[in-house]
């Protein structure tokens, strides 16, 4: 640790494993903002899948052990602070950033491709390949905090950024249109929701496959239609019958999917949950001339799209549960039970108590 830097509370990854790999520090070093940089005092952070991923590993083609468990396929530097969903205020700021940025409230874009000033060879992801929002504090290139407007808390603005720009950038590269019917699979976890309303916000006819529990709440999301996991989705809707695959999970079902599209069909995947290797029967994808889409970087429009979004109200966040930062294993264990619709949140700035959980509806 540099112990001349000022300190703050944080979580450290100390390395690819269990929970035992997140340690709750008070003395870790505060980053400073550097050229065209400002300084986040962060507010809240939620919980994501790509925090869990990292943790174990799961991005490696190979082993939890091997260089290449990352986003970018690179080793991670350990330690690393995770936390892709940032909402905070601007404390500081480097040189070449304006000084009326202060105080401004922002969401950062998760998916970086400046960092000190300098373009970056490949896209860096917040808590991956750089410091994320566990932690008090966090430095992100200007360009990447956004200043939001908006009425809603904190804790419900940082359920938005990795989850809603992930499922507008799957939308935005199927070219999804007005009066298209999209099938989302995976459709109550938080990029599901997230797609559910911004189709909607499209105008287009979202179609939720979920677990028969959740059925109701897809609904009364606005989900057109909502089918449970465990049903032939074939049978239930028809072979041909939806323009877009919007696919979050994989896994062995993966063929019907292609078999529900229509000729001329997208399918656009950014998860594998159910299990990253599946079977293509390449006859499907020629004589249906099928387009495939892999949606991990952002589109340069779908973070600004994102904030308009919000400030215009066309989107609500959801957020099933929030725990302060010291919490933080129990907040991925209960993220890892998978009985919650939307988001759950880390208060970066609430006292660190073991009893306080908060409900947020």
């Amino acid at each position: 640790m540099n112990n001349s830097l000022p300190h703050m509370r944080g979580i450290l990854l100390t390395g690819h494993g269990g929970f035992d790999k997140l340690e709750v520090r008070d003395d870790v070093p505060r980053p400073q903002p550097a050229d065209g940089e400002v300084l986040i005092r962060v507010a809240a952070a939620a919980v994501n899948n790509t925090d869990i991923n990292t943790r174990v590993g799961w991005y490696s083609k190979h082993d939890a052990d091997a260089d290449d468990a990352s986003w970018a396929g690179q080793p991670i530097d350990f330690p690393r602070i995770q936390g892709i969903d940032v909402c905070g205020y601007i404390e500081r700021v480097g040189n070449n950033v304006s000084t009326q940025r202060l105080g401004d409230r922002v969401l950062v874009e998760p998916c970086l491709t400046e960092s000190a000033g300098r373009k970056l060879d490949y896209p860096w992801f917040l808590g991956s390949e750089c410091d994320g929002g566990f932690a008090e504090y966090v430095v992100v290139a200007a360009r990447h905090a956004h200043r939001i407007e908006s009425d809603l808390s904190d804790i419900e603005l940082a359920s938005f950024p990795c989850s809603y720009s992930t499922a507008e950038n799957l939308l935005t590269r199927a070219g999804v249109e007005a009066g298209e019917r999209v099938l989302i699979i995976g459709a109550s976890g938080g990029v599901g929701s997230a797609a559910v309303q911004l189709a909607n916000a499209r105008g287009a006819e979202p179609v939720a496959v979920t677990s028969a529990a959740k059925v109701e709440s897809l609904l009364d999301l606005g989900s057109a239609q909502a089918v449970p996991r465990n049903e032939d989705l074939v049978s239930v809707l028809g072979e041909n019958s939806v323009d877009v695959v919007v696919d979050l999970v994989g896994g062995s079902n993966w063929p019907t999917l292609l078999d529900l599209l229509r000729p001329k069909g997208r399918y656009a995947v950014s998860g594998a949950i159910g299990g990253p290797r599946v079977e293509l029967d390449l006859r499907t994808l020629y004589l249906k001339d099928l387009s495939f889409f892999g949606c991990t970087v952002l589109h340069e429009k779908v973070f600004p799209n994102l904030i308009q979004h919000i400030e215009k109200g066309r989107i609500k966040p959801l957020v099933a549960q929030s725990f302060p930062l010291e919490e933080i294993v129990t907040a991925q264990q209960i993220f890892l039970e998978k009985k919650h619709v939307g988001k759950i949140v880390l208060n970066i700035t609430a006292a660190a108590n073991p009893t306080t959980k908060t409900n947020v509806d």
